[in-house]
């Protein structure tokens, strides 16, 4: 069944936020709630599989959410069709603040509108906060001949079918991987590229040798580390576990060419955006709640030894990221499209 059309929410300015220190094992006064909010359960729309990065993040977290704001949260995963279903059932719901998303923000909402013409906008999603930030890592198996992203380059040049690829279409990581080779001047249609149903299977396949190269976020490649040779790092700057691989800055400098790229998932917790609009005292109680649950030092703790995102970006950090990236996509559709 079709989602029905959705009306556009205008993206709400950005304005103070209101910053909350301490934590949930403290006794610091909290945050005044709302007069009416919250005064029932909150539910957490998951547009992805249990199991999965924000199926993870989100059951981490809520114990410690749920403390902050003093109502249950339960949690609702509705995977399918790249987040368009989980997105479009999450816009249908009331924008009164017992709805939130914990989603990889980018690059699903705006692939999803490249690819389905979803019933909403990218405008119509705001970040609360994304703890965790990817980014693409070009990576081979730890016993493979190829040490580092020139001799890739310098051996498709030489032939292009000689290398195998893997990547997940649709993905942030599938498109950093296009885009840097046409840079390069690479043929990608002579190129012998593998497509996998989603990250864990083709960072196995890259830690594996079963293909010569992959292309996947970074974060989930940490548990295969001594399995796998990075070579290449889509980021501007060193990214947190594999300081010392070569950034795509980096290698473009160096070779003096231009390679765009866009960041790889960024996670965490999204609400409406009229929500922010049409009760603003909600929205900073929730504001706060979240802030608070992020930085409680048993929260930090628990996340850490689970590799999941911790770090408080806030929301104008977190939208301005968002919406950059978007933009990205916005700007090369044509990766992020059915062939």
């Amino acid at each position: 069944m079709q989602p029905k059309n959705l009306n556009r929410r205008d993206l709400f300015k950005l304005g103070a936020v209101v910053a909350v220190g301490g934590s949930a094992g403290l006794t610091t006064p909290a945050l005044a709630r709302a007069p009416d909010y919250p005064t029932r359960p909150i539910r957490i729309v998951i547009p992805f599989g249990t199991g999965g990065y924000n199926d993870r993040l989100a059951r981490t977290f809520q114990p410690f959410l749920r403390q902050e704001l003093g109502q249950p949260l339960s949690i609702s995963n509705l995977p399918g069709a790249g987040t368009l279903l989980g997105n479009s059932h999450f816009m249908q719901q009331a924008d009164d603040g017992y709805t939130i998303m914990c989603t990889s923000a980018t690059p699903y909402i705006p692939a999803s509108i490249v690819r389905h013409r979803a019933p909403y906008k990218v405008e119509d999603f705001f970040m609360l906060n994304l703890p965790s930030r990817d980014a693409t890592l070009a990576a081979t198996s730890r016993g493979s001949r190829l040490e580092n992203w020139g001799q890739v380059i310098e051996q498709l040049r030489a032939n292009p079918r000689s290398l195998s690829l893997g990547m997940q279409p649709g993905s942030a990581d599938g498109a950093n991987m296009v885009l840097a080779l046409e840079a390069e001047g690479i043929d990608i249609r002579q190129v012998r590229i593998v497509t996998y149903d989603g990250g864990g299977p083709a960072r196995t396949a890259a830690a594996g040798g079963h293909v010569d190269v992959g292309f996947v976020g970074a974060a989930g490649f940490l548990p295969l580390r001594p399995q796998i040779r990075p070579l290449l790092v889509f980021a501007s700057d060193p990214v947190s576990g594999f300081e010392e691989t070569e950034t795509v800055a980096q290698y473009a400098t160096r070779r003096g060419v231009t390679i765009p790229f866009m960041a790889g998932s960024q996670r965490g917790w999204v609400v409406h955006t009229s929500f922010t609009k049409k009760h603003p005292e909600r929205y900073k109680f929730l504001l706060g709640a979240l802030e608070r649950a992020t930085k409680n030092p048993e929260s930090v703790r628990t996340l850490e030894a689970q590799r999941l995102g911790r770090v408080w970006h806030g929301p104008e950090e977190s939208n301005r990221a968002y919406l950059a990236t978007s933009e990205m996509i916005k700007r090369y559709a044509r990766l992020f499209r059915p062939a």
